[in-house]
């Protein structure tokens, strides 16, 4: 694997307010739309990839995907994208994203993302709190 195909990540002190997590990621991983879709889900949730909550601030960096493709698209079609919860871990959550054209599949996908304590020190897994996974509609 050549170097230019990983993924980045950097965790950046600012000069003034807290410090940011960048991600850069290889060309053609993570369409604009499979990240925007993520976002609106959990943001309809109340929740979002970067939460502060009692003074702590947790994200949710990506640790895994794949897709299957089922049937072709074409330029310029406009795909719908479904996105549900597939299974809540200690630390993980897996999604499933179902992309399709009208009534057609054409491609199912699962990213899987932990949920981290992000401190000055930098990212630590942590188990979901209660309120996450609620928020989820997930069992503790």
């Amino acid at each position: 694997v050549c170097s230019s195909d990983l993924n980045r990540v950097y965790d950046i002190e600012m000069e003034e307010g807290p410090h940011v997590i960048v991600k850069f990621y290889r060309p053609g991983r993570w369409s604009r739309a499979t990240i925007q879709a993520e976002h609106d889900f959990l943001e309809s949730l109340g929740l979002s990839v970067v939460v502060d909550r009692d003074g702590e601030r947790f994200g949710l960096p990506r640790v895994n995907a794949s897709c299957d493709y089922l049937s072709p698209a074409r330029y310029r079609d406009v795909l719908s994208i479904a996105v549900s919860v597939e299974e809540a871990g200690r630390s993980s959550i897996r999604y499933g994203f179902r992309f399709s054209l009208g009534d057609r599949p054409v491609a199912k996908g699962v990213i899987t993302v932990c949920f981290c304590a992000m401190t000055p020190q930098g990212i630590s897994a942590r188990p979901i709190p209660d309120w996450f996974r609620q928020r989820l509609g997930v069992g503790a």
